[in-house]
Parts: C-alpha cells; sequence; structure tokens
C-alpha cells in the first residue's frame, strides 16, 4: 500500500520525494522510534513463529482465542496477539506491516511517541475483546485469531480524520484515506453481519476503526479535562500557600510581641509546615 500526499501536509524537512507525473510525487515516511521498534518486534515474532516448537508455543499462548472461558480471561492475550502473524499468509504480515509503516509515522510525529503507542495498542486491544465477546454469544465460530489489522485499522481511521487531504494508492489505483478507510468499513461490517470468512478477524477490523475514530474525536476533549483539572488543583495549592503565609505573618507579629514562649502547639506546628514548604519549593 503506497502513500503520497501533497506539499502541505509535511514541512520541506521531512519530504523524501521521487517524481511520479506532475503535480504528484511519491513520499516516503521517515522512521519515528515507535514505529520502528513496533516493526522490529513484529518481524522477530514472526520469523521465530517459523520454527515449529516455538511457533506453536507462541499461539497457544499469545493468541485471542475464546474456545474456552479460561483462555478468554487471560488479559495478556488482547496485546500479544497483536504481534503474531499467520506462518502460513506471508501477505498477512506484509499488508500490516505496509500499514503500519506508511501511516504510523505521520501520526507518531503528530502525537508523539507515547500517545501513539498507546493508541495503537488500544485499537488492537480492543479488537481482541470484540471478537471473543461475539463468539461467546453464539455469533461468529470461536478459534484463535492473530494479527495486527486491528491496530492498523485504527490507524487509517485516525489519518483519515486527522489528514483527510492524504491520499493512497490502493494497489496501484489513487485514492483519498477517507474513501480507503469507508471502504474497509463497509467491508468489515459486511464480513462480519453475514459471517463470512474471517469474520472474526473482521471484528477485529471494525472495533479497531470504531475505537480508532473515537480516540481521535474525544482526545481534544480529553486534554482540555485535564488542563482543567490541573489548572484547579494548581489554583488550590497557590490558595493554600497564600493562606498559609498569612498564618505565618500573624504568628510571627505574634514572636514578635511576645516571644516563642506565647505560641501554641498548634503555631509551631504552622511554622514547621511553613518552613518545610519553603525546603521544598527552593529544592524544586
Amino acid at each position: 500500500m503506497g502513500l503520497y500526499d501533497r506539499d502541505y501536509t509535511q514541512p520541506e524537512s521531512r519530504r523524501q520525494h521521487y517524481n511520479l507525473s506532475q503535480g504528484v510525487r511519491f513520499s516516503l515516511p521517515q522512521m519515528t522510534p515507535a514505529v520502528k521498534g513496533l516493526l522490529i518486534i513484529n518481524v522477530a515474532v514472526f520469523v521465530v513463529s517459523l520454527f515449529p516448537p516455538m511457533g506453536n508455543f507462541l499461539v497457544r499462548w499469545g493468541a485471542v482465542n475464546p474456545m474456552s472461558w479460561a483462555t478468554t480471561l487471560q488479559p495478556w492475550r488482547v496485546i500479544t496477539y497483536q504481534f503474531l502473524h499467520s506462518r502460513y499468509d506471508l501477505l498477512h504480515i506484509v499488508f500490516n506491516m505496509f500499514g503500519l509503516f506508511f501511516f504510523g509515522p505521520l501520526l507518531e510525529r503528530f502525537w508523539g511517541s507515547r500517545r501513539f503507542l498507546a493508541f495503537y495498542l488500544l485499537c488492537g486491544a480492543s479488537g481482541g475483546l470484540l471478537y471473543p465477546l461475539l463468539a461467546h454469544i453464539g455469533f461468529l465460530n470461536p478459534g484463535p485469531m492473530v494479527g495486527a489489522s486491528g491496530a492498523i485499522m485504527g490507524l487509517i481511521i485516525a489519518c483519515a480524520i486527522l489528514f483527510p487531504q492524504l491520499t493512497v494508492i490502493f494497489f496501484i489505483f489513487p485514492m483519498p484515506i477517507r474513501v480507503l478507510a469507508a471502504v474497509f468499513a463497509i467491508m468489515s461490517f459486511l464480513t462480519v453481519i453475514r459471517q463470512g470468512a474471517n469474520a472474526g478477524g473482521e471484528a477485529a477490523h471494525l472495533a479497531g476503526l470504531v475505537v480508532g475514530a473515537a480516540f481521535v474525536v474525544l482526545q481534544p476533549r480529553y486534554d482540555r479535562l485535564i488542563l482543567r483539572m490541573r489548572s484547579g488543583l494548581w489554583e488550590k495549592r497557590v490558595e493554600e500557600s497564600r493562606r498559609l503565609q498569612v498564618e505565618v505573618d500573624r504568628i510571627l507579629a505574634k514572636v514578635h510581641r511576645s516571644g516563642l514562649h506565647s505560641l501554641t502547639r498548634g503555631e509551631k506546628a504552622c511554622l514547621k509546615r511553613a518552613t518545610r514548604e519553603g525546603l521544598r519549593r527552593h529544592q524544586l
């Protein structure tokens, strides 16, 4: 899945262009730390899984598997299954890693590595939760599920919302990123409803798309809420500091008038507290 975009999508310092035709240039993303780490881990795990004893072990203990409640309730699986891919279908890991390679750096530079990684794992985990749920209620057939597709769908929908001007090459056809996201969403929805081939994987795709979209839409509101909470906490601390200073001034005036022996136990404790607060601010 190739990627090209217009001049205004990235600053000049971050472009690596190759001419395709007049007015359109192919752009390779510059690698970012979290994306690089995810690529290395996925490829390394895939290579290890090619050896039957280790591959069987990884699938047995790392895949999402709603065959029983015992495996469903092992929480690490919603993370570990994202780093496993089918040993019998090379395109499975190739397409997922292409998606990570092209869309991941754009989002990591936009959010930062920590938030990007949290987003990636959250979208993947949502697929690891939805599929077992649908399997246990009898809507889908149970079976082991592996792959990062849910996380990759989250990346695609995030790019579609944040960078709607982006254009991708889907196989050989130029396509707006929003159209690509819509195509994947419709295909996944219809496959799940009809219980077609790979319905479990398509359920993970749907979950990644929905959770990814919700994250992008709600994240600014979350940031504003956190900012207000921190602002309120800071104002509270400032007010407490002001009240403490007023009390200290009163106590010092009392000492000046009547001496230290006139202080109560509470007033002495207040002076000690003020001393500790002053030392803490000085150290900061």
